[in-house]
């Protein structure tokens, strides 16, 4: 059964959603850490509340993110863009 063509093609596609939903997870798990850390660094100490925010977000949100975070000056900016992105 294993060598049947039909088995091994819904094991691969499996395997290969499975690789990619993994991979996305982890992609975007990366991406949050790393924007938290800078705008930690840049605007202190981020509550968790934030930080759980921040990790909701998509990966495209995310990336929006990335280019918004350099005009903060406050953590008020950060907290507007979490609450428009939500929206």
């Amino acid at each position: 059964m294993q060598e049947s063509v039909i088995y091994q093609d819904i094991f691969q596609t499996g395997f290969e959603r499975g690789f990619q939903r993994g991979f996305e997870r982890g992609l975007k798990q990366g991406i949050a850490k790393i924007i938290i850390r800078f705008l930690t660094r840049n605007l202190g100490i981020i509550s968790e509340q934030m930080e759980a925010k921040i990790r909701s977000l998509s990966i495209s949100e995310l990336d929006e993110l990335v280019d918004a975070q350099f005009n903060f000056t406050s953590m008020d900016d950060l907290m507007n863009w979490l609450s428009k992105s939500q929206n």
